[in-house]
């Protein structure tokens, strides 16, 4: 009987994987869509995708080494014994695969020359967004200093800083990213006392998404009799309660703070609001590189 409960258990946590996949993997297309639409990016943060992309690329690479190098997973087994097999799925890596590739799309289309849109003077990315995706660089650089110095055997002892430590720092990057990328569209949402121009169809998928991602973790580690699982994920576990507060927040404003806000027509006067910690230089050939 129990090993029926378990298959379950294990075929339950395989289908909320693959559903919040396509949850959250549907929610990056309805941006770049809205975008199409409107010929516009107004009402949307540059900084959203700028450091989404390089968050996502973290993503893909942490995902992909638990999945794959057997390095990795020596070495977290050797730091978890009682779970030793990581929670990462299939389905995080190609999600977060295919998340490099939408965020991209998104972030080119704050270049006219490619796209042709409208994009306010005022869409530049913001120096802390700019200092965040240079630092988080400098962040890694030294974890891996730190395993090739302190560590007694380059790395590949997981008693003292091992490369796992490195693909730690990556989720550590991604996290730090999840948090402050949605600040400033909620500034500006805030601001523009509008909505209009940010996708609320990407947010609930996001928000269901992120939902069943806890759940599949919790099941993991049930199934594991081992709550370390979820210690040992941490990315996974932090993400999705991050991406659940800050959705909410989303749905609070869309729904209920400016649900009669007017359609944007043409070049409003709310069209170039953006946030104070934004470049107010103006940029006519595209967003400023970070």
């Amino acid at each position: 009987m129990y090993s029926v409960i378990e298959d379950f258990i294990r075929a339950l946590s395989r289908l909320l994987g693959w559903i919040y996949t396509f949850c959250w993997s549907a929610s990056f297309y309805p941006q770049p869509i809205d975008n199409y639409r409107r010929k516009s990016t107004t009402g949307l943060a540059i900084d959203f995708p700028t450091i989404n992309v390089l968050g996502f690329v973290c993503y893909a690479v942490y995902t992909a080494t638990f999945l794959w190098s057997p390095v990795i997973r020596r070495q977290y087994a050797a730091r978890h014994p009682a779970s030793e097999e990581p929670t990462v799925r299939f389905n995080d890596f190609a999600f977060a695969l295919h998340a490099v590739v939408l965020s991209s799309i998104v972030y080119s289309q704050f270049w006219p020359r490619i796209w042709g849109f409208r994009v306010s003077r005022f869409q530049t990315v913001s120096k802390p967004v700019a200092g965040l995706f240079w630092g988080s660089f400098v962040a890694v650089a030294v974890v891996v200093c730190l395993v090739l110095v302190k560590s007694p055997n380059e790395g590949y002892d997981p008693s003292s800083w091992a490369w796992i430590d490195v693909i730690y720092s990556l989720s550590y990057v991604k996290l730090v990213i999840t948090v402050v990328k949605y600040v400033p569209q909620a500034w500006i949402n805030y601001k523009r006392k509008s909505t209009r121009g940010w996708s609320i169809v990407q947010i609930l998928f996001d928000l269901t998404g992120g939902v069943l991602s806890l759940l599949q973790l919790v099941l993991d580690s049930s199934l594991q009799n081992d709550w370390s699982g979820i210690v040992g994920n941490p990315v996974k576990l932090l993400l999705s309660n991050v991406t659940i507060f800050f959705d909410l927040v989303f749905v609070v404003q869309h729904y209920i703070l400016y649900r009669n806000a007017p359609e944007d027509k043409g070049k409003s006067q709310n069209a170039d609001v953006y946030s104070p910690l934004l470049s107010h230089s103006s940029n006519p050939q595209g967003p400023s590189r970070v």
